[in-house]
């Protein structure tokens, strides 16, 4: 095999790689999508597919997974390509597990299905769509390998964490004056921190884009605003 042969396959094996991250990000935010549209409209059988189709995200992992090691096997990169790969690896597993934060929330809103609609549910949309928007964002400077972009993805989680607080202490306060509905609060609250920690997930990958191009780590200490833990409500008078 030539040496011109063997090169070009190695960058046809990277770009392989590349469009399979870009692809499982594509797919991670079709999912997030599905999953919440399906809970807005109580729709079931949606609901049953965005639980079905994880497995092709979970396949997508697996093979960039062995790709990924059979590169680094057979290759002995250095250097940008070792970089790349290894970050592949990472990126890959963070948007597999973002499928399965995806798939809990499809699954939690079947059991919503058998509850009467709770009104604070409607910051969930918000929250949602913030992060897509994230996710679309860190996988373009990903593609494009703009660190600028990434730290901008990176940054902007505090509005999750903002949203998530607001829907924190809420979800406690009407739980208390409607005890009644605290089964579907409960899925709500998991269903906000799936999204929070999806949040999560999108500032590791945009710090992982930024290593890529800058071959360093952020200096700056991330931004973080989640108070959950920390939050507690009065309960309402007894007459």
């Amino acid at each position: 095999m030539s040496e011109h042969h063997t090169v070009r396959s190695y960058d046809e094996a990277l770009h392989q790689l590349r469009s399979m991250i870009t692809q499982m990000g594509g797919l991670a935010e079709a999912q997030l999508n599905g999953a919440i549209e399906a809970m807005v409209s109580r729709n079931e059988d949606r609901s049953r597919e965005i639980i079905a189709a994880d497995k092709t995200i979970d396949k997508l992992d697996q093979d960039a997974e062995t790709m990924a090691i059979n590169l680094i096997a057979l290759r002995a990169p250095l250097a940008d390509d070792l970089r790349e790969i290894v970050g592949a690896l990472k990126i890959s597993s963070i948007l597999e597990r973002i499928g399965d934060y995806a798939k809990n929330i499809a699954k939690r809103s079947i059991a919503l299905n058998h509850s009467k609609p709770v009104q604070p549910a409607v910051i969930l949309p918000q929250m949602a769509d913030h992060a897509r928007v994230m996710l679309k964002e860190v996988l373009d400077s990903y593609i494009d390998r703009d660190s600028k972009k990434a730290v901008a993805v990176r940054d902007s989680d505090q509005a999750i964490d903002d949203l998530y607080n607001s829907l924190f202490r809420e979800l406690l306060t009407y739980m208390m004056e409607n005890p009644g509905l605290i089964t579907p609060c409960t899925h709500l609250l998991f269903i906000a921190k799936n999204i929070e920690r999806i949040g999560d997930h999108i500032t590791n990958v945009a710090e992982i884009v930024y290593y890529l191009v800058e071959g360093r780590n952020l200096d700056l200490e991330r931004p973080k605003s989640d108070e959950t833990s920390f939050t507690t409500v009065k309960p309402p008078e007894q007459e």
